[in-house]
């Protein structure tokens, strides 16, 4: 049986590399070879101990945005998945509660479970799934690219939550990942105005070359309070659910998508009541949403790949995780490559 090589996380600031035997897929279970893992700042979250309390579970292989290829399938998973290129769900929803038989998988209610968080993730040669969480990709897709289906499905469920339409006006608050893809998907929605809000102005004016129609610095921000339709939080910083509420037009809604830490600034009720704003949140994705991300990647209207600016292999995780949320304007998403 030969070995894989996976990138362990024995604790809080402590992991190595290390080879294990090839896992063997069980029942209802795949097992994918993988092309590239994407490196997001909970990754980063995972390695330092900052996860909230019941959302890791160490030691464990992190890993939640990837993509692959099914080389081997358990008993009652049908064949025709093998060799099929493929993402999969991080989720491991048990499909019987309410709220997944409403199809709200990412609210179930059985307890939390996550590739690459309480289960072993994708910083490995190999990873082994539910193949019900598997999502198949066109053959001769860019995996690379698909990489980032996972927060695509974030986006997708932003937008879900969102209803944009033909005609409104649109703002993105963060240019990072989230930011970016959100800004590309809403572009194919024909917003008459569509705005990035990023104090960074080099990530900022990047958006303009996925689809956003303007770029709002700080100091052009107050005077777009009250202008827009539908406003897309994605920064997760601490002011920027109350500043979003503030964007939106009387009647407006938003949606926030950016995982907020303790402390951050609250949300006036009085102005949200008053202004009579829809406002939604967003944790991880739907199924469904899942469905709409890969659906768009396939038809060419979601295209992650410009985002990708770093890729290391296995054995250089620490370094690739360090680029990772330090500022540089110049690094965007980060990918291990097994």
């Amino acid at each position: 049986m030969s070995g894989d090589r996976a990138v362990l996380v024995e604790r809080p600031g402590v992991h190595r590399l290390v080879t294990r035997p090839r896992p063997e897929p069980g029942p209802g279970e795949a097992l994918v070879r993988v092309a590239a893992a994407g490196i997001c700042l909970s990754d980063r979250e995972v390695y330092e101990g900052r996860r909230a309390p019941g959302y890791a579970r160490y030691p464990v292989v992190p890993g939640h945005e990837w993509s692959g290829t099914v080389e081997a399938v358990g008993a009652g998973v049908d064949p025709a998945l093998l060799g099929r290129p493929c993402v999969g769900e991080g989720f491991r929803s048990c499909g019987t509660c309410e709220r997944c038989r409403y199809g709200e998988t990412s609210l179930c209610t059985a307890g939390y479970a996550e590739t690459g968080f309480t289960e072993p993730g994708a910083f490995a040669d190999r990873l082994l799934v539910p193949a019900r969480l598997l999502h198949p990709l066109p053959e001769g897709a860019d995996l690379r690219a698909a990489a980032l289906l996972e927060p695509a499905a974030v986006v997708a469920a932003a937008v879900r939550a969102g209803r944009p339409r033909p005609g409104e006006r649109v703002a993105v608050v963060g240019a990072g990942t989230l930011g970016l893809l959100a800004v590309q998907w809403l572009a194919s929605t024909s917003p008459v105005e569509l705005a990035v809000v990023d104090p960074r102005a080099a990530r900022a004016e990047r958006a303009l070359g996925f689809g956003a129609t303007r770029a709002l610095g700080p100091t052009e921000v107050r005077a777009a309070h009250g202008g827009f339709d539908l406003v897309v939080e994605t920064a997760g910083a601490p002011t920027t659910a109350a500043s979003s509420c503030l964007l939106a037009r009387r009647g407006g809604r938003v949606v926030l998508t950016g995982m907020f830490a303790e402390g951050a600034a609250g949300i006036d009720p009085v102005h949200l009541s008053v202004s009579q704003l829809e406002l939604r949140s967003v944790f991880g994705a739907s199924s469904a949403a899942w469905a709409d991300a890969v659906r768009a990647f396939a038809a060419g209207v979601l295209d992650p790949a410009p985002l990708v600016t770093h890729e290391f292999p296995l054995d250089r995780f620490a370094e690739a995780l360090a680029l990772v949320g330090g500022g540089d304007p110049a690094v965007g998403k980060v990918l291990l490559r097994p």
